[in-house]
């Protein structure tokens, strides 16, 4: 199996039996509830220096949910248009996650996770089923890919809760 295939079987496991759409509204008060009272301080500390901090983890939280906007607007406009995968380290570094606010992270994922539900929860039967052609995981309907939201979701949401439980 491709390495690209376990990770969506992986990710999909995390939201199996879920709605994923609940699972999407749920996330930004999860976050906050998480993340409500830790010193900033904390939440920029790296559990190892080769892994992400929680707030590098929200500020990528915050930039996936840009490539969300824009794969489902992308799908939903042009049938089997292509659909880039982009690399999540370049980001952190272009973006400067270290030293993001992780409330201003956190803002960002609220504003356009907000965003992005009112307009799924306007979509036509045909439109879920609506596909494009991503480089590394091929054919992704609309409704997979807010399937694969929520799980990455689940996934970082328990990323978040270890690294601020681990003892320093």
């Amino acid at each position: 199996m491709a390495t690209t295939d376990v990770y969506k079987a992986r990710i999909l496991s995390f939201v199996e039996g879920k709605d994923p759409l609940e699972v999407q509204r749920q996330t930004p008060a999860a976050l906050t509830q998480l993340i409500t009272g830790v010193p900033d301080s904390k939440l920029h500390q790296r559990p190892d220096p080769a892994k992400w901090s929680a707030g590098e983890v929200l500020a990528h939280l915050a930039d996936s949910e840009i490539v969300s906007s824009w794969r489902y607007r992308q799908i939903i406009e042009h049938i089997a248009g292509p659909l880039s995968p982009y690399d999540q380290n370049l980001w952190n570094t272009l973006g400067d996650y270290p030293s993001r606010p992780p409330s201003d992270s956190l803002l960002i994922f609220r504003l356009l996770r907000e965003n992005n539900l009112r307009m799924l929860e306007r979509l036509t039967p045909e439109q879920w089923e609506r596909y494009g052609m991503h480089a590394e995981r091929g054919r992704m309907t609309v409704r997979e890919l807010a399937q694969l939201i929520a799980g990455h979701d689940l996934n970082h949401l328990e990323q978040i809760r270890k690294i601020l439980t681990q003892k320093p």
